[in-house]
């Protein structure tokens, strides 16, 4: 069986995510899905807690009927070693690393992991969605409808405009 390790903050999950997972689950047979940055919540760059972007994956991922799945947080250490060495620990045994994001792919490799840079969809990311949430424009076509709903009933989109406003 391959299990594969899936790296990311999820601030929010969208559809290049859901892709993702998708075409991941072609390659291996279990999908670990990290939550990076799993401390952070209301800030700019975390807006969703832990829980609420657990809970976004979780109810997508049953909405599209995909059951061979776990999902872990995974704090910043602030260490490359220790933040590796870290989900080494706490994770189960995985095959390879997905992940969009050079530095982690660079850590990654750095110490023995088998990498896969996961194609990043042009015009799709959660920066662009988040900043689209706090100027008010039209945002929810990039993320499931799930997600989409669940931001509007937990007032996330007044918590990153409230964020936004600040800088």
């Amino acid at each position: 069986m391959k299990r594969a390790l899936f790296i990311g903050r999820f601030q929010p999950f969208h559809n290049a995510h859901l892709a993702d997972v998708k075409k991941i689950l072609k390659e291996c047979d279990e999908i670990l899905i990290a939550v990076g940055s799993s401390q952070e919540k209301n800030t700019e760059e975390n807006p969703f807690s832990y829980s609420e972007r657990k809970q976004m994956i979780a109810n997508t991922l049953k909405n599209n009927k995909i059951k061979n799945y776990r999902i872990y947080p995974v704090p910043d250490l602030y260490n490359d070693k220790k933040w590796i060495s870290y989900i080494k620990k706490n994770l189960p045994k995985y095959d390879f690393v997905y992940s969009g994001n050079p530095w982690t792919l660079r850590c990654f490799k750095k110490h023995d992991s088998k990498v896969k840079k996961i194609r990043l969809i042009r015009g799709i990311n959660s920066t662009i969605i988040r900043e689209m949430i706090a100027k008010g424009k039209s945002w929810e076509k990039m993320v499931p409808e799930e997600i989409a709903d669940y931001i509007k009933k937990l007032k996330g989109v007044d918590r990153v405009k409230r964020i936004y406003s600040k800088k």
